[in-house]
């Protein structure tokens, strides 16, 4: 779905060459990922399995019918994927029903692309259900889209939710900074031809070519993100 041949990139009429931030959800802006782990194990347990900890660098940043699959198919346990969807979606939910935890620098950052009127989109492999809930959190008026993961033909870690994204926006892929704490979500992005911020959340995302590996959200502002993308002129 996404161009071999990579666009020229010239300047934006502020004179910078990034023309969007696209930005997961999970463990990036809102520090959910242990959420829905605990989920996880508390509804096994209740079916009468544990869980492996191991298995939660499988689970973590993919879609809920892969993770939900893959759980029950480790377990054994007597239950579908369409009712555990359910189950996970409606625990997720009661868990953030009060608020939500920022991760750290996530405010300042979304602030500071709001100030400054930079196209940003929340890209998500969670349900619509759920990001709606979280928007709340993190404020719907600072993003001029939203893509969920139950919206999308293919959810991450195929490159559609950016590709959409970055379309939906008016933007080049190669133009588009992604924000990313997962390995199938950085997957996603670069597949999309995104460059990619990666601050892990779980699990080790070493540095690569078009990658850069950050501690937290803490160390990545708009300078940072516009020194990514290299104008061609």
């Amino acid at each position: 779905m996404t161009s071999t041949v990579p666009a020229p990139v010239a300047r934006t009429a502020d004179g910078h060459a990034l023309q969007a931030v696209l930005l997961d959800m999970d463990g990036t802006l809102v520090d959910t990922e242990g959420f829905w782990w605990d989920v996880e194990v508390d509804i096994f347990r209740e079916l009468g399995h544990r869980l492996d900890e191991s298995w939660r660098d499988v689970v973590v940043g993919g879609p809920m019918s892969r993770s939900a699959a893959f759980l029950i198919e480790s377990t054994g346990a007597a239950i579908d994927v369409a009712s555990l969807s359910v189950l996970l979606n409606e625990r997720f939910e009661a868990r953030i029903a009060d608020a939500v935890p920022l991760m750290p620098g996530a405010e300042r950052l979304l602030s500071e692309l709001a100030r400054h009127n930079v196209p940003t989109a929340l890209v998500s492999a969670s349900h619509r259900r759920v990001i709606d809930r979280v928007l709340t959190s993190l404020g719907p008026e600072r993003f001029a889209i939203s893509i969920a993961g139950d919206e999308v033909p293919r959810t991450k870690p195929h490159p559609d939710p950016y590709l959409i994204a970055a379309r939906t926006l008016g933007a080049h892929p190669s133009r588009c900074a992604v924000v990313e704490d997962t390995a199938t979500g950085v997957a996603s992005a670069e597949a999309a031809g995104c460059r990619v911020v990666a601050v892990p959340s779980v699990g080790l995302i070493p540095p690569a070519p078009g990658r850069t590996v950050v501690r937290s959200l803490e160390d990545v502002d708009l300078r940072f993100l516009r020194s990514l993308i290299t104008p061609m002129n």
